[in-house]
Protein backbone atom coordinates (compact mmCIF):
# COMPACT_ATOMS: atom_id res chain seq x y z
CA UNK A 1 0.00 0.00 0.00
CA UNK A 2 1.11 3.53 -0.77
CA UNK A 3 2.09 5.91 2.04
CA UNK A 4 0.29 9.17 1.42
CA UNK A 5 0.78 12.23 3.56
CA UNK A 6 -2.13 14.60 4.06
CA UNK A 7 -1.09 18.19 4.72
CA UNK A 8 -3.76 20.56 5.99
CA UNK A 9 -3.33 24.24 5.23
CA UNK A 10 -5.53 25.40 8.11
CA UNK A 11 -4.11 25.26 11.63
CA UNK A 12 -7.51 25.41 13.37
CA UNK A 13 -8.32 22.26 15.36
CA UNK A 14 -11.86 21.98 13.99
CA UNK A 15 -11.41 23.62 10.59
CA UNK A 16 -13.50 22.39 7.70
CA UNK A 17 -10.28 21.42 5.93
CA UNK A 18 -9.16 19.31 8.89
CA UNK A 19 -12.58 17.64 8.96
CA UNK A 20 -12.31 16.76 5.27
CA UNK A 21 -8.75 15.46 5.77
CA UNK A 22 -9.75 13.38 8.78
CA UNK A 23 -12.68 11.95 6.84
CA UNK A 24 -10.35 11.04 3.97
CA UNK A 25 -7.97 9.24 6.36
CA UNK A 26 -10.77 7.42 8.20
CA UNK A 27 -12.86 6.36 5.20
CA UNK A 28 -10.20 5.45 2.65
CA UNK A 29 -7.51 3.79 4.79
CA UNK A 30 -8.21 0.49 3.03
CA UNK A 31 -6.96 2.03 -0.25
CA UNK A 32 -3.70 3.58 1.03
CA UNK A 33 -1.89 4.45 4.25
CA UNK A 34 -3.15 8.01 4.62
CA UNK A 35 -1.45 9.96 7.39
CA UNK A 36 -1.93 13.55 8.44
CA UNK A 37 1.44 15.32 8.47
CA UNK A 38 1.19 18.23 10.89
CA UNK A 39 2.72 21.58 10.01
CA UNK A 40 1.66 23.66 13.03
CA UNK A 41 4.93 22.96 14.86
CA UNK A 42 7.09 24.36 12.08
CA UNK A 43 8.64 27.75 12.86
CA UNK A 44 8.85 30.22 10.02
CA UNK A 45 11.60 29.27 7.61
CA UNK A 46 14.86 31.00 8.51
CA UNK A 47 18.14 30.17 6.79
CA UNK A 48 20.03 30.90 10.02
CA UNK A 49 18.03 28.25 11.89
CA UNK A 50 18.56 25.88 8.99
CA UNK A 51 22.32 26.44 9.11
CA UNK A 52 22.21 25.54 12.82
CA UNK A 53 20.51 22.23 11.94
CA UNK A 54 17.10 22.83 13.50
CA UNK A 55 15.74 19.33 14.23
CA UNK A 56 12.10 20.12 13.39
CA UNK A 57 13.12 21.14 9.85
CA UNK A 58 15.13 17.94 9.38
CA UNK A 59 12.35 15.73 10.77
CA UNK A 60 9.77 17.34 8.48
CA UNK A 61 11.97 16.93 5.40
CA UNK A 62 12.65 13.29 6.25
CA UNK A 63 8.92 12.66 6.70
CA UNK A 64 8.17 14.16 3.28
CA UNK A 65 10.91 12.05 1.64
CA UNK A 66 9.36 8.89 3.13
CA UNK A 67 6.03 9.43 1.35
CA UNK A 68 4.83 7.99 -1.95
CA UNK A 69 2.46 10.93 -2.49
CA UNK A 70 0.93 13.96 -0.78
CA UNK A 71 -2.60 15.33 -0.61
CA UNK A 72 -2.90 19.02 0.22
CA UNK A 73 -6.18 20.09 1.81
CA UNK A 74 -6.32 23.85 1.97
CA UNK A 75 -8.55 26.84 2.55
CA UNK A 76 -8.07 30.11 0.71
CA UNK A 77 -6.65 33.18 2.41
CA UNK A 78 -6.62 36.32 0.27
CA UNK A 79 -6.81 34.32 -3.00
CA UNK A 80 -3.82 32.24 -1.99
CA UNK A 81 -2.76 29.52 0.44
CA UNK A 82 -2.34 30.08 4.16
CA UNK A 83 1.11 31.18 5.34
CA UNK A 84 1.58 27.95 7.31
CA UNK A 85 1.22 25.86 4.16
CA UNK A 86 3.58 28.07 2.16
CA UNK A 87 6.06 27.85 5.05
CA UNK A 88 5.92 24.03 4.95
CA UNK A 89 6.59 24.10 1.21
CA UNK A 90 9.55 26.40 1.76
CA UNK A 91 11.07 24.33 4.57
CA UNK A 92 11.01 21.04 2.70
CA UNK A 93 12.32 22.65 -0.49
CA UNK A 94 15.55 23.87 1.13
CA UNK A 95 18.33 23.66 0.38
CA UNK A 96 17.24 23.74 -3.25
CA UNK A 97 19.60 20.93 -4.27
CA UNK A 98 17.95 18.69 -1.64
CA UNK A 99 14.31 19.56 -2.36
CA UNK A 100 12.34 16.94 -0.37
CA UNK A 101 9.27 17.50 -2.57
CA UNK A 102 11.11 16.58 -5.76
CA UNK A 103 9.11 14.21 -7.94
CA UNK A 104 6.54 13.35 -5.23
CA UNK A 105 3.10 13.07 -6.86
CA UNK A 106 0.34 15.07 -5.23
CA UNK A 107 -3.29 16.05 -5.32
CA UNK A 108 -5.09 19.13 -4.07
CA UNK A 109 -8.41 19.52 -2.30
CA UNK A 110 -9.45 23.09 -1.59
CA UNK A 111 -12.35 23.87 0.73
CA UNK A 112 -14.41 26.95 1.40
CA UNK A 113 -17.60 27.76 3.26
CA UNK A 114 -18.41 30.06 0.33
CA UNK A 115 -19.24 29.26 -3.26
CA UNK A 116 -15.83 29.49 -4.92
CA UNK A 117 -14.40 26.37 -3.28
CA UNK A 118 -11.07 28.09 -2.62
CA UNK A 119 -10.41 28.12 -6.36
CA UNK A 120 -7.73 30.81 -6.02
CA UNK A 121 -5.77 28.86 -3.39
CA UNK A 122 -6.00 25.68 -5.43
CA UNK A 123 -4.48 27.30 -8.50
CA UNK A 124 -1.94 29.36 -6.60
CA UNK A 125 -0.74 26.19 -4.89
CA UNK A 126 -0.37 24.50 -8.29
CA UNK A 127 2.13 27.21 -9.30
CA UNK A 128 4.38 26.46 -6.32
CA UNK A 129 4.07 22.69 -6.79
CA UNK A 130 5.10 23.02 -10.42
CA UNK A 131 8.26 24.86 -9.41
CA UNK A 132 8.97 22.22 -6.74
CA UNK A 133 8.77 19.51 -9.44
CA UNK A 134 5.75 17.80 -7.90
CA UNK A 135 3.63 16.01 -10.50
CA UNK A 136 0.12 17.21 -9.68
CA UNK A 137 -3.12 15.33 -10.34
CA UNK A 138 -5.06 17.37 -12.88
CA UNK A 139 -8.43 15.59 -12.80
CA UNK A 140 -10.63 15.43 -10.92
CA UNK A 141 -10.22 18.96 -9.63
CA UNK A 142 -11.49 19.14 -6.07
CA UNK A 143 -13.05 22.48 -5.09
CA UNK A 144 -15.33 21.91 -2.11
CA UNK A 145 -17.62 24.92 -1.98
CA UNK A 146 -20.15 25.26 0.81
CA UNK A 147 -18.07 22.63 2.58
CA UNK A 148 -20.13 22.65 5.79
CA UNK A 149 -23.14 21.25 3.91
CA UNK A 150 -20.90 18.72 2.15
CA UNK A 151 -19.54 17.48 5.49
CA UNK A 152 -23.13 16.90 6.57
CA UNK A 153 -23.80 14.76 3.48
CA UNK A 154 -21.48 11.78 4.01
CA UNK A 155 -22.71 9.91 0.93
CA UNK A 156 -21.88 12.82 -1.36
CA UNK A 157 -18.56 13.49 0.38
CA UNK A 158 -17.55 9.83 0.03
CA UNK A 159 -18.49 9.84 -3.65
CA UNK A 160 -16.30 12.89 -4.32
CA UNK A 161 -13.39 11.68 -2.21
CA UNK A 162 -13.69 8.14 -3.57
CA UNK A 163 -13.27 9.36 -7.13
CA UNK A 164 -10.36 11.55 -6.07
CA UNK A 165 -8.60 8.71 -4.24
CA UNK A 166 -9.07 6.33 -7.17
CA UNK A 167 -7.62 8.86 -9.62
CA UNK A 168 -4.77 9.77 -7.27
CA UNK A 169 -3.70 6.17 -6.78
CA UNK A 170 -3.71 5.53 -10.55
CA UNK A 171 -1.69 8.71 -10.99
CA UNK A 172 0.84 7.66 -8.35
CA UNK A 173 1.21 4.21 -9.92
CA UNK A 174 1.81 5.78 -13.32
Amino acid sequence: MKNIGVIIGSLRKASFNRQVAQHLVAEFGDKANFEIVEISQLPLYNQDLDDEGLDVYTEFRNKIRSLDAVVFVTPEYNRSVPAALKNALDIASRPKVENAWDNIPCGIISCSPGRLGAFGANHHLRQSLSFLNMPTLLQPEMYFSEVKALLENEEKLNRYLGGFVEALLKFVDA
